[in-house]
């Protein structure tokens, strides 16, 4: 029986699920999520995710959300090394930097996106240029810290990719999208890193994905 993913690909959150499942050939199926309808806070949906949120995900019996707990719960299913479970060391080093992927990473990008990308191509609305820029402050910090962590290692964790990395695909490929893509010029090892996250068969499936949705 496949797997259900409800929510859109244009989300990033949803696109972070759906990098994992094609990293493990796993089966699954996208079920759309119509926010312009409301579906999200339907009761169906509700049930889902209680927070009416996407993702949500099922398989089987088993109704889970959150998109970094169901990332893990894929790769673990899989039994996919991208979690590096077999070593105590590195899956502390996965867990740290996934920590700071979500909270000095996709906090102020998620900002940026819905700044320079939602307001004005769905809402019909202004960019707050000084909001923008307060979080490329914010993002610029981070990127100091990835950029000396790149520059030892190839990847966040170690010199093995992780979901540490894979995490940032959705997010990092929207920046792409913005004013604010030549911000990574500044940042060589963080750019080259990305580059590479973004060139992986199934980071341009994903990709498509989204883009077929926007």
């Amino acid at each position: 029986m496949a797997m259900k993913v409800y929510g859109l690909p244009l989300s990033t959150n949803v696109a972070r699920v759906l990098m994992c499942l094609e990293e493990v050939g796993a089966n699954y199926k996208v079920v759309p999520i119509n926010f312009l309808m409301g579906e999200h806070k339907s009761i169906e949906h509700i049930a889902r995710n209680p927070f009416g949120q996407v993702p949500a995900f099922q398989d089987g019996d088993l109704v889970l959300f959150e998109s970094r707990t169901i990332s893990k719960y894929v790769l673990r299913k899989n039994n996919s090394k991208l979690l590096k479970e077999d070593n105590l060391s590195d899956l502390a080093k996965v867990d740290m930097w996934l920590e700071v992927e979500s909270h000095k990473f996709d906090r102020p990008m998620s900002v940026i996106i819905y700044e320079c990308l939602i307001i004005p191509n769905y809402l019909d609305g202004e960019t707050d240029v000084k909001v923008v820029e307060e979080n490329v402050e914010m993002l610029k910090k981070t990127f100091d810290v990835y950029e000396a962590r790149l520059s030892k290692f190839k990847y966040l964790a170690g010199d093995f990719i992780s979901l540490a990395d894979l995490s940032h695909f959705p997010t990092a490929y929207n920046l792409m999208e913005t004013p604010h893509a030549s911000l990574l010029d500044e940042y060589p090892h963080v750019k080259a890193w990305i580059t590479d996250i973004l060139a992986r068969p199934t980071a341009k499936k994903v990709a498509e994905m989204m883009k077929a949705t926007a």
